[in-house]
């Protein structure tokens, strides 16, 4: 465990930034700001800064001949998929609690991939623990709701979303053999920026106001979600994913809604009732017992 701290630090400080994101976000789009613009421009500068460091680092960038099919494979998943199915899926389903808990059950499915694809070795208490740690977070993110006439639709996309997040961890996990973390994320941004570029110049600048999209309540937003929830995050996320594996890693994604809320009650945007607070000790208990050393060997 003390030789796997660093990739534990990691993971949790990727998911502490990417719950962050949430609020930046936020700004952005109370500002109506399209997310086909903010997203795009968001990834070409993390992209943009990674190529920046790794020059500066030395970093060897060549992509062999039998990866460009995966790093575009793994573009298409992350951020291109996710983020279209995810914001689609919340639209219809018209839930921010059912969108959360829906995404929150990637630990599941990439613990099957971690089995299936990496034969990494868990045993029962760490799947015991998976789903401990989805209840905990049903008990903190449930709220009375309504939904939307598209509500299954919605449903069915944001599964995609899960998917996608499944697999380009998956893609991370293969890659992070032969490239550094900055590397894979990078390319991973720079090919995502390309993908995203006909919903840029269509739908991101149809209504562009230079007085607004240049102003620092935009520019701030973007800034930070760029340097901090893209550029580093995804680069300790690809680093913890190499040493803890795609199950193990993939749990600590269960965490976001929970440190969201805790952030959302810190800064006195939301209160937590008695029985979402007994939720969270219930995940943080279900996460403990997921990153349990399982017999056999692990990889």
């Amino acid at each position: 465990m003390k030789k796997l701290f660093p990739a534990y630090l990691a993971a949790t400080g990727t998911v502490i930034l990417w719950s962050m994101s949430y609020i930046w976000a936020d700004r952005l789009l109370a500002l109506q700001i399209p997310v086909e613009f903010f997203v795009p421009v968001r990834i070409l500068m993390a992209g943009g800064l990674l190529f920046l460091l790794n020059l500066i680092t030395h970093q060897k960038m060549r992509i062999h001949r039998q990866d460009w099919f995966k790093f575009i494979l793994l573009a298409a998943c992350m951020p291109f998929i996710y983020f279209v199915a995810e914001t689609y899926g919340l639209k219809f389903t018209e839930s921010p609690t059912i969108t959360s808990l829906i995404i929150a059950t990637n630990p599941i499915f990439s613990m099957l991939a971690g089995r299936l694809i990496f034969k990494e070795n868990f045993g029962p208490v760490n799947i015991i623990g998976v789903f401990i740690t989805i209840a905990g977070l049903w008990l903190v993110t449930y709220t009375h709701t309504h939904t939307g006439p598209l509500f299954l639709l919605g449903v069915g996309i944001l599964f995609i979303a899960v998917i996608s997040e499944v697999s380009q961890i998956s893609f991370t996990k293969d890659l992070s053999a032969r490239y550094a973390p900055s590397v894979i994320v990078m390319y991973q941004f720079l090919f995502g920026a390309v993908l995203f570029s006909p919903l840029f110049f269509t739908k991101g600048l149809a209504g562009f106001d230079a007085s607004l999209y240049l102003s620092w309540p935009v520019i701030y937003p973007i800034l930070a979600l760029a340097l901090l929830c893209s550029a580093t995050a995804f680069t300790i996320w690809a680093f913890a994913i190499k040493n803890l594996g795609v199950a193990r890693t993939s749990v600590f994604l269960a965490i976001v809604p929970l440190i969201t809320a805790i952030l959302a009650f810190i800064l006195g945007e939301e209160t937590l009732a008695a029985l979402q607070w007994g939720g969270l000790a219930i995940a943080m208990v279900g996460i403990f017992l997921t990153q349990l050393q399982s017999q056999g060997k692990a990889s």
